[in-house]
């Protein structure tokens, strides 16, 4: 993982794209990180990605705790926001995918108020997986040197790792939820909360039936995990190891 601040992230992406470097990036958080341990299809495709970002406070708290010096937070839709701000100065073509069609037409519309001067290559909802290869055609004829793919985990960090050599983009970027929030499907949380680390308290309290075995089952684990890793240490500070 990369510790990184947000300015630091956009720093290190714009220099990968002067230099003409593929970019391959994602972000993680406790749900993603308890999963890479038994889904190894996604452990492989977040290891092969040239950046990882950290977005989700219980990594930046159970880092920290750990001895990580981590300067903040890099929440995918914030540092998405930021790339579009980015690639419309720069005069990079973005492509959207992933969503529903009436979602990522929405998306598309308000990006456009947001950013007037970006240029938009294309777009395509997520569920086209009866002509997957027509869609990463798709993509790259467009002409795109930008690509941000809402889908859900594992699905976008496996496609993304599966079709980088055909996508013909020099960026590649999940970013889950995004185009709902930017479609106004689904709220933020208020910024108060998102700075004291509680944003996941709100997505649970806006999609209980569905989001509490999620968080349930993926913070105990994560919790288990970070005991681990300080007994880990803790054994290794006092000699304790099997060497």
């Amino acid at each position: 993982m990369h510790p990184w601040s947000m300015a630091e992230t956009v720093a290190e992406i714009a220099a990968r794209l002067d230099a003409g470097k593929f970019t391959q990036h994602v972000v993680v958080n406790v749900a993603k990180l308890v999963n890479m341990q038994k889904d190894q299809e996604l452990l492989a495709s977040v290891q092969e990605c040239d950046i990882v970002n950290i977005d989700g406070a219980g990594v930046v708290f159970a880092g920290r705790l750990l001895g990580f010096d981590i300067p903040e937070r890099v929440a995918g839709i914030d540092l998405f926001m930021q790339l579009l701000q980015l690639a419309g100065k720069r005069g990079e073509k973005v492509f959207f995918l992933g969503a529903t069609e009436q979602v990522v037409n929405r998306t598309v519309a308000e990006i456009r108020r947001r950013f007037p001067c970006l240029q938009i290559a294309g777009w395509h909802h997520g569920y086209f997986w009866d002509r997957e290869r027509q869609v990463v055609q798709e993509i790259g004829d467009s002409g795109a040197t930008m690509l941000f793919v809402a889908l859900t985990s594992p699905k976008k960090e496996n496609f993304i790792q599966r079709w980088k050599n055909g996508l013909q983009v020099n960026f590649v970027m999940g970013v889950g939820g995004s185009f709902d929030v930017v479609a106004g499907k689904v709220k933020r949380a208020p910024k108060w909360m998102q700075k004291a680390g509680m944003e996941w308290l709100f997505r649970l309290m806006q999609e209980p039936g569905r989001m509490w075995r999620r968080y349930l089952y993926s913070n105990a684990m994560f919790l288990w995990m970070l005991v681990k890793g300080m007994l880990s240490e803790r054994f290794k500070t006092h000699g304790w190891t099997d060497n």
